[in-house]
């Protein structure tokens, strides 16, 4: 969480250091963008609104005939609204209006099409969400026009939607009254089919079960023949039945022998009464019989004897009418069967014609359900054409107008607050997005990490903006504690006390570095060093100007000829600070440099001096500063900061790398420390704890700051070799 909030701080930081750095950028396009925004705001001509408020109402579409509760589900979406507020804009809905205000003509306009173009231009029209509600807005330099070309737009949207609505129910009555005509037609073909069938039926009057003469779509038709047809079926059904029965009662008795017969004569059901009461005396006379011979009478007793002639007499009477009783079965038998073939033969008969007869019958009544439905269409045809004949004479209002337009007294466009505000938001935003880009696409130096991370060296100094010559300066000066910091790290970082000798180098001309270089010979010779200035840059030369001497004898010379060092050499003006000019400028400056004289000048004035600091022209541009980069101990690099790209950072570095230089730093120079916030760090306390003349606060700072000037020469001039005593002369 605190690695989050850091990195997110960090970025905060980066973006608005960029502010800061491209704030003039910044607060140009924002002055550009909205003095035009002004401007344009200022020049445009003031229009006033018509504004119309009004809702579209849902209106069913479609006629519908036989579900008069199904309305058009268009009709109830957003989507036909959005349809509906759609239209407002279309030619069919403008040109009416152009025609009847003729604004061709008042506008002085080519053709109504121009003059629909601008009409579409100076319309607005919104919708409200969820809702039917649509508001016109018409923007014109007169009020008046304004607001009748708003009235007129949403009347003719109206007038447009009502002529669409009635033209489109008009066209669907045509086809309602078509089809009640083909209706009709069919009908009456129906009712003459009706008519035939009844005729070949010879049909007089309609009759159903039940009673009754009216004639339902789908009841089934019952005659009279019908129902005799019925009784005889039922009459046929009896026959058989009756068949069967005798035919199983002759079946059972004749199966029968006498005794069986006598035995079960009660239980048979033969309805002969004479029968019954023999069998029943035959019962009688066994039991006396039985009785008789139980009370032990004989067999040839003369009262047995008679029983039993009595007995066998009426067994042959039982029998005689038992047969009796079977014939007459048989002959009942007989004529139910040709009864039966009698009903059969002329049921058949019958059932064929009624069978004829039914088929008209049914064709008959096909006929009549048909022009039983055909009127009931035809009704509701008829009843749904009159409603809708009433209707678009009752035709509703398609939009209902809530607030018409009236002239306004103050214009409505253009809007100068919005403007203005829209302008300076823009020219903010384009500052901002100009100002990030440029800083994306800005490859120079612009921190120390950058310098570091590409070249692998350390940052000596930082040397802040427009910083001057410290010896033309008087009393105590900030800005030489960057130079004593550079001092110190250069004192710390050279190889061995014997590299004394240091070249400066920078990529391209401008990037200070004759500066940097006469304040660093200025500070070190401050702090007791013997310092000997070369200016080796035999292109342009330019550090003589720094000590108003001129530089028409100096290294040139010496190099070329057999003149002594200490005729070239000049004592500045600065305690322990010498300097050896430039001297004419050669044909072959590198040439000149590349020499075995320059070798041995570098070798001696390292034996005389404390330290010997070379001034080059940029490395990039010509091979002096090479030479030189070989020659010399160590090769310091200064960049300007947010000039140099960081490639060619790279390349100044590895060019010296190639001759074999030695690169022991590099002096970040001329660094915003207004727009960049991060080197204040690195400069804060150059006027934190610079002297006062202040009687309070002299007391402790100016103690420390005068106890460190004195005891930094000392440490220091223990760690490089000594070419003379204190108080020698160098020469």
């Amino acid at each position: 969480m605190n690695e989050t909030g850091s990195e997110l701080q960090k970025h905060a930081m980066d973006t608005w250091q960029v502010v800061k750095n491209r704030l003039g950028l910044i607060s140009l396009c924002f002055i550009l963008i909205f003095a035009a925004a002004a401007v344009l705001t200022y020049i445009m001509p003031r229009k006033y609104r018509g504004h119309v408020e009004m809702t579209i109402e849902r209106i069913t579409q479609d006629i519908n005939v036989f579900d008069r509760n199904r309305g058009d589900s268009l009709a109830f979406t957003q989507e036909y609204i959005k349809t509906q507020f759609e239209t407002i804009t279309k030619p069919t809905t403008l040109y009416p209006v152009i025609e009847k205000l003729d604004l061709t003509k008042r506008w002085e306009l080519p053709s109504r099409q121009a003059a629909l173009a601008r009409l579409r231009a100076n319309l607005e029209t919104q919708s409200m969400l969820r809702s039917d509600f649509v508001i016109i807005d018409y923007y014109d330099q007169d009020s008046q026009l304004a607001a009748t070309i708003a009235n007129e737009i949403a009347k003719s949207y109206m007038a447009q939607r009502n002529n669409i609505e009635v033209e489109r129910k008009q066209k669907a009555l045509t086809v309602l009254e078509q089809k009640i005509s083909d209706q009709e037609k069919l009908r009456e073909q129906a009712q003459i089919r009706a008519q035939e069938a009844k005729r070949k039926a010879g049909i007089v009057g309609e009759w159903f079960m039940g009673g009754g003469s009216s004639l339902n779509p789908g009841s089934d038709l019952r005659t009279s023949e019908e129902s005799i047809q019925m009784s005889r079926e039922q009459l046929l059904m009896q026959s058989d039945q009756d068949i069967l029965t005798l035919q199983a009662e002759i079946d059972q008795v004749g199966k029968l022998s006498a005794d069986e017969l006598i035995a079960r004569a009660s239980g048979l059901k033969l309805e002969n009464p004479s029968l019954i009461a023999n069998t029943a005396k035959y019962n009688e006379l066994l039991v006396q019989r039985e009785g008789f011979l139980n009370a032990g009478m004989g067999r040839r007793h003369p009262q047995i004897e008679s029983l039993t002639s009595q007995i066998d007499t009426l067994k042959k009477q039982i029998v005689d009418e038992a047969q009796a009783h079977v014939q007459g079965l048989q002959n009942r038998l007989d004529a139910a069967k040709k009864k039966h073939e009698s009903l059969v033969e002329y049921t058949g008969k019958a059932k064929d014609e009624i069978l004829g007869m039914q088929t008209l019958y049914n064709e008959y009544k096909s006929a009549k359900d048909e022009v039983a439905q055909l009127d009931n269409i035809i009704v509701n045809l008829s009843s749904r054409n009159l409603e809708e004949k009433v209707g678009i004479e009752l035709q509703k209002s398609p939009a209902t107008i809530y607030a018409e337009a009236e002239p306004e007294g103050k214009p409505a466009k253009p809007n100068v607050p919005l403007h203005l505000a829209l302008g300076g938001v823009l020219g903010l935003m384009f500052g901002l997005g100009l100002a990030f880009f440029l800083e994306y696409m800005d490859t120079t130096v612009k921190s120390l990490d950058d310098v570091e991370r590409f070249l692998g060296v350390p940052v000596l100094a930082v040397v802040p903006k427009n910083v001057g010559v410290l010896h033309r300066s008087s009393g105590f000066n900030p800005d030489a504690e960057a130079y004593r910091i550079l001092r110190t790290n250069i004192e710390f970082n050279r190889k061995s006390p014997d590299a004394n000798c240091l070249t400066v180098v920078s990529g391209g001309a401008g990037e200070g570095k004759s500066t940097t270089m006469v304040n660093l010979a200025y500070v070190c010779a401050q702090g007791g060093y013997n310092v000997l200035l070369i200016d080796a840059d035999l292109r342009r030369p330019s550090m003589h100007t720094h000590f108003d001497v001129s530089h028409t004898t100096g290294l040139t010379n010496y190099l070329t000829t057999d003149i002594r060092l200490e005729d070239v050499v000049l004592r500045t003006q600065v305690e322990n600070l010498f300097f050896l000019p430039s001297g004419l400028l050669p044909a072959d400056s590198a040439g000149l440099l590349n020499s075995q004289r320059m070798v041995d000048l570098i070798a001696d004035v390292k034996s005389r001096f404390d330290l010997v600091l070379i001034d080059s022209p940029p490395i990039l541009g010509v091979s002096d500063a090479s030479v030189l980069a070989n020659e010399a101990d160590m090769t310091m690099i200064v960049v300007q900061h947010r000039k140099l790209p960081r490639h060619m950072l790279m390349r100044v570095k590895q060019t010296v790398d190639n001759v074999g230089g030695k690169v022991i730093g590099v002096v970040l120079n001329n660094v915003d420390l207004q727009s960049d916030a991060q080197y204040q760090y690195y400069t804060s306390y150059y006027t934190y704890y610079s002297p006062t003349n202040s009687p309070n606060g002299s007391s402790g700072k100016s103690r420390r700051r005068k106890v460190k000037a004195e005891s930094t020469a000392p440490a220091l001039a223990g760690t490089r070799p000594m070419a003379r005593a204190e108080g020698d002369d160098v020469f």
